[in-house]
């Protein structure tokens, strides 16, 4: 089955996006809105797991995707890293969608997640989305920083090479996200932008 996008829009009308580039900063803008007025957050990262077990080999390869160590993990190439992460975000969202359209029958959800504008478009209305950015140079020691990322500290951490790891995973998100933030700062679409002069 395919659902047309006017059909999307009308069920995720009680839903607002909280989307944008890495550490742009929305979780803490998400989880502080809900805080402030009471609202429901869905986190598409925390839901990973449980889309993936109930996702399927054959449909979504790359959220089944299994790594022997830290080693094969980063020592993709860069495209190689690139294809898998957008693969993973583009086989989610089905679930996320559907789960999205269950939790906000009857409720207002903050939904934190990674949309490109051109999915964007298809799912919900400019008023209904807020994208949060952060230029994309150096994002990986501020994402290991981070206390709800420390899963992630510890793995590249065990790479033989930490520092090739590091520069991996930057040059991978730098690729993802450069035009990105580029045409969402030229783009209509609400946008804030978190520099070091942000409060953090």
């Amino acid at each position: 089955m395919i659902l047309q996008d006017n059909v999307i829009k009308e069920y995720l009308k009680n839903v607002y996006f909280v989307t944008g580039t890495p550490c742009g900063g929305k979780t803490t803008i998400s989880r502080e809105l809900a805080k402030r007025h009471n609202l429901l957050v869905y986190d598409i990262d925390e839901q990973f797991a449980n889309h993936q077990k109930i996702s399927n080999a054959a449909f979504q390869p790359a959220m089944n995707k299994t790594f022997k160590d830290a080693d094969e993990f980063f020592g993709r190439t860069v495209d190689e890293y690139k294809k898998w992460l957008l693969d993973n975000t583009r086989e989610q969202l089905d679930f996320v969608l559907l789960d999205l359209i269950r939790l906000s029958q009857n409720q207002i959800v903050l939904c934190d997640c990674h949309l490109t504008m051109e999915q964007a478009e298809k799912i919900t209305e400019p008023s209904r989305i807020v994208f949060l950015i952060k230029e994309p140079s150096n994002i990986i020691d501020d994402y290991c920083n981070r206390p709800d990322h420390q899963d992630f500290f510890e793995f590249i951490n065990c790479a033989s090479d930490v520092e090739k790891a590091k520069e991996t995973c930057n040059a991978t998100l730098r690729s993802l996200n450069e035009k990105h933030y580029r045409d969402i700062k030229e783009s209509d679409y609400f946008w804030l932008e978190r520099t070091s002069e942000s409060t953090s």
